[in-house]
């Protein structure tokens, strides 16, 4: 265990290097990549694609047994 939280240090260091050594210009884009990203996981998905199956089926069967009808186009 010790030697995985070692291995994740140094992958986190190693970023952490690069993101603080890195140019202002990449700095920026960068910046701009994980706030677009941001919009585009958390804020889209809250607003404009609520969550189908679990409005309007109320047991895991029936959600699967939905699916399974759109997958296989049986009526």
């Amino acid at each position: 265990m010790a030697r995985l939280f070692s291995a994740l240090g140094r992958v986190a260091r190693f970023y952490y290097d690069g993101f603080r050594t890195m140019s202002w210009w990449g700095n920026r884009v960068w910046i701009i990549i994980l706030v677009k990203l941001f919009i585009m996981f958390l804020i889209l998905k809250l607003f404009f694609f609520p969550d189908f199956l679990k409005t309007n089926f109320s047991s895991d069967r029936e959600r699967g047994d939905y699916v399974l009808e759109q997958l296989t186009g049986n009526s």
